[in-house]
């Protein structure tokens, strides 16, 4: 049986009601919950997770002997990634010690030269003195008639050559101690030139092992046994999953009370919303991702468009959540920040660069040892007596 107009009719009044009832009881949950909740967060899907990843590069040229790390590996800092074929490292490094060693014996020889021409100074002094005294006697006599005119010519000229050869020795000696005055032979600038050669020499030998900077996980490997590395090649990159952030890109004109200290919530595509990582907003970058793009817009040109521009903020994530349920760099997320604090100075950054891929000292060692084999090398090369500092007194 077909229903009237009226019965339809009411039917539709019916579900007209129902249709603005639940319209009306949406908008009022939405009201109350943009009243309650909702205007206290700021909320973006543009968001990613952000890490430091460590490039690794070749400090040393050299065959590539031995790929030591691969991919997805787990390495602590200061271990072996690359080992380097360190035939012609090693043999520059002999040659270097030999010439620190040859250096060494040169300057030893300075000084010994400086001794041997001091006592030749001294000696024509003495000379000199002789003939003085002979000729002040040869003038008394020659007063007296008991001494000739020639013979006091004679030791006249003789007293001029001594004089002239006495000159000379101080001369050669003024020579030897401008190259060795001042210093000693632990210290002369000859050496300490070499000492330099061979610490190059040394650290490039050492570099001939590529050591992790920091402890994290190897990704993109670039290199193969057999391949030649120069220093700057890349080899691989090192990420650390020990410490990760979120960046989080907002709308400039959602800017307004987003300040660093905030707490933020973190759901991560790859967990789904059930587990949510628990965030702190560190600091704000200081421009938008345009100014910073590699070829940045130029607003000055007649055809400008005006386009609402995202501002990246860094938020920090707690350390044990992290080891509890993993995270990787480039992760898509979801950042939602809580405004409702205290709206301190925007310039406010309290990023912290305390983890440990901020800092390394696995190079450290390296001119350490360079510096204590030099000093050995010299100290097994020094022979003789030392008379550094002592000036020869005949030479003034």
């Amino acid at each position: 049986m077909p229903l009237s107009r009226k019965t339809i009719r009411s039917r539709r009044e019916f579900l007209l009601k129902i249709v603005i009832a639940a319209a009306a009881i949406g908008a009022a949950i939405a009201l109350l919950q943009w009243l309650f909740y909702g205007r206290d967060w700021v909320t973006t899907d543009n968001a990613y997770v952000a890490g430091n990843i460590i490039p690794v590069q070749a400090d040393a040229t050299g065959v590539v002997a031995a790929v030591l790390a691969e991919e997805t590996q787990n390495v602590r800092r200061g271990e072996a990634l690359v080992r380097l074929d360190g035939q012609r490292a090693k043999a520059a490094l002999a040659q270097a010690e030999a010439e620190l060693g040859r250096a060494v014996r040169a300057v030893g020889a300075l000084y010994a030269s400086r001794r041997q021409i001091c006592q030749k100074v001294i000696s024509r002094a003495a000379i000199r003195d002789r003939t003085r005294h002979d000729l002040a006697r040869y003038r008394q006599a020659a007063a007296s008639g008991a001494s000739s005119r020639q013979v006091l010519q004679n030791a006249e000229d003789q007293l001029a050559a001594q004089e002239a050869d006495l000159r000379e020795a101080q001369a050669e000696y003024q020579a030897v101690e401008a190259r060795v005055g001042g210093v000693t032979r632990m210290n002369h600038p000859d050496i300490e030139a070499a000492k330099a050669r061979y610490n190059d020499a040394y650290i490039e030998f050492a570099r001939q092992n590529i050591r992790a900077p920091a402890s994290g996980y190897v990704a993109k490997r670039r290199v193969q046994v057999g391949e030649r590395v120069r220093p700057g090649d890349a080899i691989l990159d090192i990420v650390p999953l020990d410490h990760l952030w979120v960046e989080a890109n907002l709308w400039e004109n959602r800017m307004a009370r987003v300040r660093p200290g905030q707490p933020a919530l973190i759901t991560v595509d790859l967990y789904g919303s059930k587990q949510v990582y628990h965030g702190e907003v560190v600091g704000l970058v200081p421009g938008s991702g345009a100014v910073f793009a590699t070829l940045p817009p130029d607003n000055a040109v007649g055809n400008f468009i005006r386009i609402v521009q995202r501002v990246p903020v860094r938020i920090a994530l707690r350390a044990d959540e992290l080891e509890k349920q993993p995270l990787r760099p480039g992760l898509s997320t979801v950042a939602s920040i809580d405004v409702s604090g205290p709206l301190q100075s925007p310039n406010q950054s309290i990023v912290k660069t305390t983890a440990n891929e901020y800092l390394t000292n696995v190079y450290d060692k390296d001119l350490a040892d360079a510096k204590a084999r030099a000093e050995k090398i010299v100290k097994d090369n020094i022979a003789g007596a030392s008379d550094d500092g002592v000036a020869c007194t005949a030479a003034e």
